[in-house]
């Protein structure tokens, strides 16, 4: 049987994440300038060698899906998490918000290389898809008992589609 360990798994662990962040904060920094960086690109911005980054990052849509902004974020509600169902929407759209205020040149070049005609430029992005719809999701997540799923789903859907870049 053969097991394929990933590269940043062993060894110097630290190191890696260090250098995996710097390839993703240079990647970020020049799709803010409005560029669509290559591994090579975003290699010279970190000053890190072309070898390493390809270790990190196969090609450039793996880059660019890393780099594209809050996709650590599972959750936008607070820690302290409101029971009423309007009070989380509104701190979920007031995150929301700020992260696409914050990032929207990020977020524009990523729209744009999300509606490439050309399908393998495409797909890598098509797998961004849905993170807000689930924060709105568990946002009012108490009112779900209440509804039919389809009107639920509508709902999300509706307040979604009056948010965004």
């Amino acid at each position: 049987m053969d097991m394929s360990i990933p590269y940043e798994a062993v060894g110097r662990t630290r190191q890696k994440e260090r250098t995996r962040g710097a390839l993703i904060a240079a990647a970020r920094d020049l799709v803010a300038q409005g560029r669509t960086p290559t591994v090579e690109d975003a290699a010279a911005a970190a000053s890190i060698s072309r070898t390493t980054a390809y270790r990190y990052f196969p090609n450039q849509a793996a880059l660019l899906v890393a780099a594209h902004p809050e996709t650590e974020a599972r959750s936008l509600l607070p820690e302290d998490v409101p029971d009423d169902p309007g009070a989380r929407l509104d701190a979920v759209i007031e995150e929301f918000t700020r992260v696409i205020v914050d990032t929207e040149a990020q977020q524009r070049t990523m729209l744009r290389l999300s509606l490439d005609p050309d399908a393998k430029t495409r797909e890598p992005f098509l797998l961004r898809q849905g993170r807000a719809i689930g924060w709105i999701q568990e946002a009012l997540a108490p009112l779900q008992a209440q509804m039919a799923d389809a009107e639920f789903r509508r709902l999300v859907l509706a307040i979604r589609s009056a948010t965004g870049i």
